[in-house]
């Protein structure tokens, strides 16, 4: 199980910029991915960075939860600072600018 587990996440779209695809997207959050491991989609695997409030280019944090795609391929990593924790919806409300164009499910340790 990866909950639990440390990653390194490579920022690709840090917090305060906008999707690259969609424009109207914007980041509220440090986004990016954790390379080598391939989501179903056959990209790396994305992972949302919360509680950390500055843009960053490089994280090293432990994953706290997994939001579930019900309606599409892939699911999304959550990685928090050590000793960082937050509630199933304190999660969806810093992950709702994106979560909110699927069907989601958040498995939390």
């Amino acid at each position: 199980m990866i909950i639990g587990q440390t990653v390194k996440v490579k920022i690709d779209r840090p917090l305060g910029s906008f999707h690259p695809k969609h424009p109207d997207i914007y980041y509220p959050v440090n986004y990016g991915y954790v390379e080598g491991i391939i989501a179903p989609d056959g990209e790396e695997q994305d992972v949302y960075v919360l509680g950390v409030d500055e843009p960053l280019k490089e994280f090293t944090g432990r994953i706290i939860a997994v939001i579930h795609r019900l309606d599409d391929i892939e699911d999304k990593w959550v990685a928090t600072p050590e000793n960082v924790t937050f509630t199933k919806e304190e999660i969806m409300e810093r992950v709702h600018f994106q979560e909110q164009f699927f069907k989601t499910e958040i498995e939390i340790e």
